[in-house]
């Protein structure tokens, strides 16, 4: 590649994505000595739609569910020209969940179907991840492991395990259906319910099969 890649990480919460993106970060450090760009799903780097992308997630409603998505769209530009794009060619950019978990959520909590939400969130957006990484384990593991974390915010309309598990269905149906989807890139299903080290090695392998890791004799010193 003439440039680093752009990965995502993508799960529901308490699958271990914080998790993967550190262990990433630091092997891509030790490695080739060069540190990854982490970049979360909702930057607010275009202050017109920050308070449109608050009251969207939080309260969401059928009175701000087009505000919302015309807010992630901008979002999600903004992000992309401003912060992944420039950094590409001297970093790997690390996302904690980007387009999937979007289209989740409008299907789960708006009835939109995915390619609607699909379309309107990509209609401008000039980047596409190298490759997506999907941590999946069921939504009882998941939430699980989410309630042993100390000062998580939750939202009792959606941290459910109900919910939970039509996110995860919506995750599946998505990425059952590659070519409808394509701005998701390459999209690779981890089980999530391995060890850590495990997840990890499973994800290093994918980024090597895909041809995005850089070549170790060409690392700094």
């Amino acid at each position: 590649m003439d440039r680093y890649p752009f990965i995502v990480v993508e799960g529901l919460d308490g699958t271990g994505k914080t998790t993967l993106r550190k262990g990433l970060f630091r092997l891509f450090e030790g490695l080739f000595q060069v540190t990854p760009l982490a970049v979360l799903t909702s930057n607010f780097l275009n202050p017109g739609v920050a308070l449109d992308l608050v009251e969207g997630k939080y309260q969401p409603s059928p009175d701000n569910q087009d505000r919302y998505r015309a807010a992630l769209a901008a979002d999600k530009k903004a992000t992309a020209d401003r912060l992944i794009a420039p950094a590409l060619p001297v970093r790997p950019v690390i996302a904690d969940r980007w387009l999937l978990s979007e289209l989740a959520f409008f299907a789960v909590k708006h009835d939109c179907a995915p390619k609607e939400t699909y379309a309107r969130l990509t209609e401008q957006l000039g980047v596409v991840p190298d490759l997506t990484l999907v941590l999946d384990v069921t939504p009882a593991a998941a939430m699980e492991r989410a309630a042993d974390r100390s000062g998580d915010a939750t939202r009792p309309d959606w941290d459910v395990q109900e919910i939970q598990a039509k996110v995860r269905e919506a995750y599946q149906r998505v990425t059952d259906a590659p070519a409808a989807f394509p701005a998701l890139g390459p999209v690779v299903r981890i089980n999530a319910a391995q060890d850590r080290a495990a997840v990890l090695h499973t994800a290093w392998q994918a980024l090597d099969q895909y041809g995005l890791l850089p070549d170790l004799e060409g690392a700094a010193p």
